[in-house]
């Protein structure tokens, strides 16, 4: 996965715990965090896009709620 380019987030400043993002060409987008560059979590750009709009809205629930 090193081949690709990894962009660091804006709001890390000189830190070491970081997200990082990579496009792939398969249309996915790979997030991991600089304290652990081995794990990467693959998603798509409408589901990050989604996820970040829950997050502005705080509209996202905990696992522990029992939403069905």
């Amino acid at each position: 996965m090193s081949a690709f380019t990894w962009q660091k987030s804006s709001y890390c400043g000189e830190g070491n715990n970081c997200l990082n993002l990579a496009a792939f060409p398969d249309h996915t987008i790979r997030i991991r965090e600089s304290a652990a560059p081995h794990t990467v979590v693959t998603t798509t750009r409408p589901q990050l896009s989604y996820l970040i709009g829950a997050i502005k809205r705080g509209t996202l629930s905990s696992a522990s709620d029992s939403r069905t």
